[in-house]
């Protein structure tokens, strides 16, 4: 099962549980976990369906670099990380 955790700072926000879910694409795992949730969806994608500008995903640490198709591959034991880009100074 791919594991979806999303960090402390997004979860202050709304409920977002680390999940297990099946999938074999990054969109999938996310849909996965959004058909449970679906609030989260609309904190984590615009209404395009493209990652949201304020926040980053990680896939067994490294960054997802296609934001709008999330069609990146992942095995069975994947690690997608979804956090609240945070900026400021």
């Amino acid at each position: 099962m791919v594991r979806v955790v999303f960090t402390p700072n997004l979860r202050r926000h709304l409920e977002a549980p680390e999940a297990a879910v099946s999938g074999d694409t990054v969109r999938a795992a996310l849909e996965a976990v959004f058909a449970d949730n679906p609030r989260l969806r609309d904190y984590v994608l615009d209404d395009q369906g493209a990652v949201r500008k304020h926040v980053t995903v990680y896939v067994d640490g490294e960054r997802l670099a296609d934001r709008t198709a999330l069609a990146l591959a992942v095995a069975a034991d994947a690690e997608i990380y979804v956090m609240q880009a945070l900026s400021g100074g």
